[in-house]
């Protein structure tokens, strides 16, 4: 079935407005919290929003990372790991509602250490900055707003966690290229432009990521959601 471009873009925002609801409530139930395995929250969340929202269909693996774990970018999956007092978790979902996916990360500071603050405090600023950039840019390419990330996060004093910033989402399933990963995402190597149009001569719409890390220090901080819209 096709849609218009305005019925895409108002359902993606609809999607995401979902997700953040969803996690407003992981924070109001304490979901998140000491004495508490990775998988636990997973579990917690995965039948937390089964009940809100009857979502049992998520387009990515469920991400749910503490401690050292939130260096790890995507595509690894490290040992599980129980939430320890004055932790830091990011969970970053791609739950599908109905037929659109949403793409949302956030990170939770268990306990009052400053400089984890400091942390959720600087992805979400970077985040603001970086879509700025975006919209300020029509022909911004991939490669350019995944080095404006890094320049970011060595601005704050971090790192940058992740081989991308961002990707490619819609309808379910996405666009995809069989075994390309790198056109359709935010990349060192993504010199086209962001703003060209899918292959049916729509809109492209982007999600935004941030990943910053201290690798000495074993922490990271994720963030997470559309970049295009909203």
């Amino acid at each position: 079935m096709e849609h218009s471009e305005q019925t895409l873009a108002s359902s993606l925002l609809d999607a995401q407005a979902k997700a953040h609801t969803l996690f407003a409530e992981v924070e109001a139930q304490h979901i998140v919290r000491p004495g508490i395995a990775e998988t636990e929250i997973n579990e917690s969340i995965y039948a937390l929003a089964g009940r809100m929202y009857g979502i049992s269909r998520y387009w990515h693996k469920r991400i749910v990372r503490a401690g050292r774990n939130t260096l790890a970018p995507y595509d690894e999956d490290p040992p599980d790991l129980t939430v320890r007092e004055d932790d830091i978790v990011f969970l970053d979902l791609g739950p599908v509602f109905e037929e659109w996916e949403a793409d949302f990360g956030r990170t939770f500071v268990v306990g009052d250490d400053p400089l984890k603050h400091k942390l959720c405090r600087d992805i979400a600023e970077a985040f603001a900055k970086g879509k700025q950039h975006f919209q300020e840019r029509p022909d911004i390419t991939g490669a350019e707003l995944y080095e404006f990330a890094q320049r970011l996060a060595e601005q704050a004093g971090w790192e940058y966690g992740g081989p991308i910033a961002g990707h490619l989402i819609g309808i379910f399933p996405h666009e995809k290229i069989a075994g390309d990963k790198v056109s359709l995402y935010v990349h060192p190597k993504n010199h086209g432009r962001m703003r060209m149009p899918d292959a049916s001569g729509r809109t492209r719409h982007w999600i935004f990521e941030i990943h910053f890390v201290d690798r000495i220090r074993q922490i990271g901080g994720f963030y997470e959601e559309l970049l295009t819209i909203g």
